[in-house]
């Protein structure tokens, strides 16, 4: 899937306080180039110094997600992350003159209004998504949290999100986006929620100075009586709303209505798109999480950065263009023939590297004994044909190829890191280790087999003319 960038038309301003913090915050969301990502600045520190919105830089997921470079910091970043992500903003610098994002409502629902009366700009650049190819599975140390990611055939980004406190009040809870246009309607205006057992601890850790009864779903988990009404709520300085509030046993504490019966997942989900956007990437998949929160979502997506990682390291190979050299013209190059020639034919041929490819069929010889019942390409014979590659690169420049030999002095540092069965693809990728002298050849190859690195060697061969031609 390619479409472009997208960033905003013109900047956006809003006001708050941090449900932290407590302090007072301007936040202005400018548009950025292409290719800048998300970005905030702490426009009130010297210098003005920007924080790149990336996992490395996350430093506390201790209610809500951190990110820092040296002494500037910027807390609570995941509904304005969320909300920027959600709507299809690639870009954007954020700049605040605090160490928080105001909480507003407690959603992404006011970032996400803007963004939609601002309007998006398209860019030249192309989105780069990463399309997940295989699972990844997260568990943390404590067997609670766990996060799959799940490869999926379209080109979705869907989540599944389930929550359980143990709580007669929150219970089980499931929500889903299945994709993300939906998540304007159905996720954005969820709002983050706490218990009512824990705002008197938050208080007393120095948290939720700028919390209040309007941006937070307060949870009733039992009876509290008025007393314990009061105390609490001096605790964390609003005595004034103790009139506001009536008990009615457990529930949603009455000063706030919920706007789906499963808000609280589906604020979990809000949460997890926002820190997902972290990774830096558009993401295309199916990611299921139970019992998730900021850490196991940022840990979480750090193994989804490292299978991006782990991707680019893995060349492209295309494999349906016009090869260099078809199997009409390697016989011509080789002197192997059946059943010892093992390659089908080059793709592409530079002054350093080759890259060959090998089908394998049921029809090979060697299957026979190895193994019946459980067919396995013998390790040998995967380096036989990478040297047949090496050999074709170093005879492709010579004018009359059929008059020499090629034969190994050396094989060093051979791997095999998969089985190779009937129906892969071997696709063979060598690179010249240093400059060819007096026909030595010194090549490093890897054979892949669907992106994945099965086998690779190091290989010394010597190029010598046969006798009498």
């Amino acid at each position: 899937m390619t479409d472009k960038q997208r960033t905003l038309k013109a900047p956006m301003n809003f006001k708050g306080v941090g449900l932290h913090t407590g302090t007072l915050v301007d936040l202005t969301v400018e548009p950025s180039e292409a290719n800048t990502g998300y970005r905030f600045q702490r426009t009130d520190l010297e210098g003005e110094p920007i924080i790149l919105a990336d996992l490395d830089n996350v430093i506390s997921t201790e209610r809500g997600t951190t990110i820092a470079k040296g002494e500037a910091r910027v807390s609570v970043t995941e509904h304005i992350l969320a909300a920027l992500y959600g709507m299809g903003v690639d870009n954007a610098l954020i700049k605040l003159n605090g160490p928080e994002v105001p909480i507003l409502d407690g959603s992404a629902a006011i970032f996400v209004k803007a963004i939609k009366s601002t309007g998006l700009v398209e860019q030249e650049a192309d989105r780069n998504y990463f399309k997940l190819d295989e699972n990844l599975y997260y568990e943390d140390e404590n067997g609670y949290s766990e996060m799959l990611a799940v490869a999926t055939p379209g080109e979705e980004f869907r989540v599944t999100v389930m929550v359980d406190y143990n709580s007669p009040v929150l219970g089980t809870q499931h929500a889903s986006m299945y994709r993300m246009q939906d998540f304007e309607e159905e996720i954005s205006a969820c709002r983050t929620f706490v218990f009512m057992k824990e705002l008197g601890f938050l208080a007393e850790k120095g948290l939720i100075k700028g919390g209040d009864l309007d941006n937070a779903i307060v949870l009733m988990e039992r009876e509290y009586s008025d007393e314990e009404i009061r105390n609490t709520l001096k605790k964390i300085g609003r005595e004034n709303l103790v009139n506001e509030i009536k008990v009615e046993g457990i529930g949603v504490l009455n000063t706030i209505k919920l706007k789906f019966e499963n808000e609280p997942a589906r604020h979990k989900l809000l949460d997890i798109v926002g820190d997902l956007a972290l990774v830096g990437r558009p993401l295309q998949g199916h990611f299921l999480a139970a019992r998730p929160g900021h850490r196991s979502n940022v840990a979480f997506g750090k193994m989804v950065r490292e299978a991006i990682k782990a991707r680019e390291k893995t060349p492209r190979f295309d494999l349906t263009k016009e090869p260099v050299y078809n199997i009409n013209q390697i016989e011509k190059m080789l002197p192997h023939r059946y059943p010892f020639l093992l390659i089908d034919k080059i793709i592409s041929v530079s002054e350093s590297r080759i890259t060959g490819v090998k089908n394998v069929t049921m029809n090979e010889p060697f299957f026979q004994g190895h193994f019946p019942g459980d067919p396995i390409m013998p390790g040998v014979l995967q380096v036989e044909a990478m040297a047949q590659v090496g050999g074709i690169f170093a005879l492709h420049d010579k004018p009359d190829p059929e008059n020499y030999s090629t034969y190994f002095l050396k094989i060093d540092k051979v791997k095999f890191k998969q089985k190779v069965i009937p129906g892969d693809t071997i696709v063979f990728d060598l690179e010249l280790m240093s400059p060819i002298r007096r026909g030595i050849v010194h090549m490093h190859g890897k054979a892949y087999v669907n992106g994945k690195v099965v086998s690779e060697s190091e290989m010394i061969a010597q190029v010598a003319k046969q006798e009498g031609k």
